[in-house]
């Protein structure tokens, strides 16, 4: 690891959402449009399941990020209606993958980041094609050469 990386001078790893700071709420921008705040995002936390002894009997390291869509203030009316029709109208994530119930945070609030940038996503629509009159002469040309060649190795008779 290249000591700018430890020290945090690196940019943040592609698909991590970005926390930005504005006084006393923090924020993590969604797409270009939105703007999460934290205060939106219902943490809750509770024992991991699995092997771990101890630790993971003592500590509630499982994490479960809750946001519900039709409260949320930073979603217009048209992208709480897409969302409630492609995901839902409560997106929830869940993160027990490490022993750390802070690192279990950042990846349930990552997930349910992608989770709602994925609902908001406007699909493409789809422009009718067809193929050249060249194509096609090629295509059927093709198609005769072959044909021809499998009426060869038949049987004469």
């Amino acid at each position: 690891m290249e000591a700018r990386e430890r020290r945090g001078w690196a940019a943040p790893p592609a698909g991590r959402p970005i926390v930005m700071t504005s006084g006393d709420s923090r924020s993590i921008r969604v797409t270009r449009s939105v703007v999460l705040p934290l205060s939106e995002i219902e943490l809750r936390t509770s024992r991991s399941r699995g092997p771990g002894g101890q630790h993971a009997q003592k500590t509630e390291t499982r994490v479960e990020a809750v946001f519900d869509v039709e409260r949320s203030s930073a979603l217009t009316d048209v992208q709480k209606r897409r969302v409630v029709a492609r995901a839902g109208p409560v997106l929830r994530a869940i993160a027990q993958d490490e022993r750390s119930q802070a690192r279990n945070r950042e990846l349930a609030v990552e997930r349910l980041v992608a989770q709602l940038r994925e609902a908001l996503r406007v699909p493409r629509k789809r422009r009718p094609t067809k193929p050249s009159q060249q194509a096609v002469e090629r295509r059927l040309e093709r198609k005769k050469r072959r044909s021809e060649t499998k009426r060869l190795r038949r049987r004469p008779g």
